[in-house]
């Protein structure tokens, strides 16, 4: 392996995990470091696209993982160059420590941990998210600390770290006498094993979450089974919320529904305010689209969002990853998609959904609508079991491509006309119901 290969698969393997699968996937592929001189990375890009996308998009991500990798780096420029292009590396000279960049102006400040790019100027707000986002805007207006702790939940994928981190930028900017610090679970457990267990570095760690007035930790749920830093985190939440301090938590559930957490934490979650994130209803999406497409200067016809609005049902991060998709597509065959091809593309980069059982669909329905289950299979013409009867037979015909005979016969022995019949009906009130349209998101979300 060479050297250059080192520190790129180093580095990658970094970016990696501070942005999407997605957008890696789709903007690192066949990258990589064609040479390095006098401490500046030459990166190899496949396309003029990908080069001018990472240099405007990624440019301080990479040099700052870069430089994490290898502290000789100062620079980096892009070149287009094919693999099979490829040059034997020349010997590196060793920079001058006079040119080297600052840390401090790299993509992620380390004294808060916030990502600059999430901010509430580019979060879009539809029905799927609007109570969380009003909770958010009432803490960063009031003077005085409310909604303590502010625990907002949801799927992977809704958007939760991008609300709480634009907490922590709106707070950063507008009051900086405020300290805010930002990390994962899992970064404040790796803390724990590293700092508790040595006895002179024990009130050190203590001391340093002590003193922000405002802390913010994501993906909560990874606290489940993790004793000793449970103890941690019950007694620097008294401390902070003793002391008027804002507490920020996100978590894919809601605090009841973590298994493995002692029930006086479990209570401290739920003093404040708790508030869930669903997937993002159609209009969401289409707004979506257009925002992340106007925000890569790169238009798409109003046809094409409206099918990967309809199309795409899962969460903001395949919508963008699929976006990408269709941008870098465009470019290289250097014109805008048609219909059929970004549908042929959708169908080659959208995962497949999983494969459940009629009983999985009608057990998830009725749940969500607080019916018996066997209501579904009975013929019974009662408003509260028809509409959830009408969604799953929708449902197994729209999501799963099961018969209409079949689904008849699945569901209480039906003719397959009724179970037309039910389709029919469901599609046409998605256009004018919107709790309707919510509903099939927020049972979607749960497959």
């Amino acid at each position: 392996m060479s050297d250059y290969q080192t520190v790129w698969e180093k580095a990658s393997s970094n970016i990696e995990l501070d942005i999407s699968k997605a957008n890696f996937n789709t903007w690192f592929k066949d990258t990589y470091i064609s040479k390095i001189d006098d401490g500046t990375v030459v990166l190899a890009t496949p396309n003029q696209f990908v080069k001018n996308w990472l240099s405007e998009k990624f440019h301080k991500t990479i040099l700052k993982h870069l430089i994490d990798s290898d502290d000789t780096l100062r620079s980096l420029e892009y070149i287009i160059e094919k693999k099979e292009d490829r040059k034997e590396p020349v010997k590196r000279s060793s920079p001058s420590m006079n040119n080297r960049l600052p840390i401090e102006s790299l993509y992620i400040n380390k004294d808060d941990n916030l990502n600059p790019k999430y901010t509430f100027d580019t979060f879009v707000v539809g029905d799927f998210n609007e109570v969380a986002y009003s909770a958010a805007q009432a803490i960063i207006k009031k003077q005085e600390v409310v909604y303590n702790p502010f625990f907002v939940y949801g799927n992977t994928g809704f958007g939760k770290t991008h609300l709480i981190q634009s907490i922590g930028n709106h707070i950063k900017k507008n009051q900086p006498h405020k300290k805010v610090y930002y990390l994962t679970t899992d970064k404040f457990q790796m803390e724990v094993v590293e700092q508790i267990g040595k006895s002179n570095r024990a009130n050190d760690f203590k001391m340093k979450y002590r003193k922000y007035d405002v802390l913010i930790i994501d993906d909560i749920q990874f606290l489940a089974k993790k004793e000793k830093t449970q103890e941690e985190l019950f007694h620097l939440f008294n401390y902070m919320y003793d002391n008027n301090k804002q507490i920020i938590f996100s978590s894919d559930k809601h605090p009841n529904q973590i298994s493995d957490i002692e029930d006086r934490l479990r209570g401290r979650f739920n003093a404040g305010m708790t508030i869930d994130i669903q997937a993002p209803d159609y209009e969401s999406r289409i707004e979506i689209l257009r925002q992340k497409s106007n925000s890569s200067q790169f238009a798409l016809t109003e046809k094409v969002i409206e099918y990967l609005a309809t199309t795409i049902n899962g969460n903001i991060r395949e919508l963008e990853g699929v976006l990408n998709s269709v941008i870098l597509k465009s470019d290289v065959r250097g014109r805008e998609l048609t219909l059929n091809e970004v549908k042929d593309l959708v169908k080659n980069n959208v995962k497949k959904k999983k494969v459940m059982k009629v009983e999985e669909v009608v057990q998830i329905v009725s749940d969500y609508y607080g019916i018996d289950e066997e209501n579904v299979y009975k013929k019974i013409r009662k408003k509260e079991f028809v509409k959830p009867r009408q969604l799953i037979m929708y449902i197994l015909r729209e999501d799963f491509k099961i018969s209409f005979p079949t689904i008849g016969e699945k569901l209480g022995g039906r003719d397959h006309t009724t179970v037309m019949h039910s389709c029919d009906k469901v599609r046409g009130e998605l256009d004018d119901n919107p709790q309707l349209t919510t509903d099939l998101d927020a049972i979607r979300s749960m497959f």
